[in-house]
């Protein structure tokens, strides 16, 4: 299975960048992903680009970096990675630091698993995310700096990010805030976020489980404390029983919610391969969180379409993919999310997380061997 889920890798990957990735504005030595396929003119112009699914480009290029080292690839990283910068025009920072906390792990990871010199980068994300804990209102960052909205979708990619620079301190306090503030008791799923006024957003997003995830099982290596692996423990449980189908995560989107369980896909990957402990507990969690990848990636690949030999994949991993085309309506940025297209698969954050969940696959099978 080592060798099929390589190819079924290899094969997302070649579909995303050969359907996606384009120069940007023409420009010779660069790469960013066009967010549709097929395109508008506004999104083959990158007007449209939407920031946090690049980083997502970035860590899926270094997967493939990592599963078959290429120097393909590794110019492919730092295009991508400069192109980030000019089309952000402002530098490497933004107003929301959901976006740069994903960024900030995407080249963290291609500089520390393949030498990409992303050093500048990484500080500047890292300070900003520093920097913006709040201990006036009790601790947490921010969605955005305009924000009163202090959430998973920021706290917890920021806290993977600053365990893995050093800043471990502030990392255990994310995680124990998220834990203390955003678990509900009921089915120990993480929450989405909560307001300065105390009121709480409630929907259980599958990537919210996956970043909680990966905060724990880095600190859980760091440390060598019991309390973040009994919280993967528990966490991973609460997936499996509320949030897959079958074994296989459930649901699914267009726009911002086409990475959402792809993103979740990665993180139980890093509990399946890395998640320390020789309990039955740990190697409980470590079976779960693999078997729910690979049930998620088989369900996705028999779901995908095959357009000119290459996948292309469903919104939802369960039901058959739909064909896009010109006449679909498009994805839409609205009150900082961005929506779906009216055919989810359209969207380039879509595949991404197809491509994200088939290197997941790959990483879980080759731990096996």
């Amino acid at each position: 299975m080592h060798d099929t889920w390589a190819s079924r890798a290899d094969a997302a990957e070649e579909a995303v960048t050969s359907r996606h990735v384009r120069r940007l504005w023409g420009l010779p030595g660069t790469a960013l992903g066009v967010v549709a396929w097929p395109p508008v003119r506004r999104e083959r112009l990158f007007f449209r680009w939407h920031y946090w699914w690049q980083a997502h480009l970035i860590d899926c290029v270094v997967d493939a970096e990592q599963r078959a080292p290429t120097a393909k690839r590794r110019r492919r990283l730092g295009r991508i990675a400069r192109t980030h910068r000019l089309r952000n025009i402002t530098g490497w920072t933004n107003s929301y630091y959901d976006d740069m906390a994903w960024l900030g792990l995407s080249l963290e990871r291609a500089q520390r698993l393949h030498l990409i010199d992303n050093r500048g980068a990484i500080s500047a994300l890292e300070g900003a995310l520093f920097d913006a804990w709040d201990p006036a209102h009790g601790g947490g960052i921010r969605w955005s700096t305009k924000s009163d909205f202090f959430n998973v979708p920021a706290n917890g990619p920021a806290a993977v990010l600053l365990a893995r620079t050093g800043k471990l301190w502030r990392a255990q306090a994310m995680a124990d805030w998220i834990d203390a503030t955003l678990v509900d008791p009921a089915t120990n799923l993480v929450f989405d976020g909560i307001h300065t006024d105390g009121r709480v957003e409630k929907p259980f997003y599958s990537y919210c489980q996956g970043v909680v995830l990966g905060a724990e099982t880095e600190l859980a290596i760091h440390l060598g404390d019991d309390k973040h692996r009994e919280r993967v423990h528990r966490l991973v449980a609460a997936v499996r029983d509320h949030m897959t189908e079958d074994g296989v995560i459930a649901g699914g989107g267009g726009g911002d919610g086409g990475l959402f369980n792809g993103v979740l896909a990665r993180y139980l990957a890093v509990v399946a391969t890395q998640l320390p402990g020789d309990t039955d507990e740990d190697r409980e969690a470590r079976s779960i969180a693999a078997d729910i990848v690979l049930d998620s990636a088989d369900a996705a690949w028999d779901n995908c379409l095959s357009i000119e030999g290459l996948p292309l994949f469903g919104s939802n991993w369960s039901a058959i993919a739909t064909l896009p085309s010109f006449g679909a309506s498009i994805a839409r940025f609205a009150g900082g999310t961005v929506t779906s297209s009216s055919v989810p698969e359209r969207d380039f954050s879509v595949q991404l997380g197809g491509w994200m969940l088939m290197e997941a696959a790959h990483a879980v099978a080759a731990h096996e061997l």
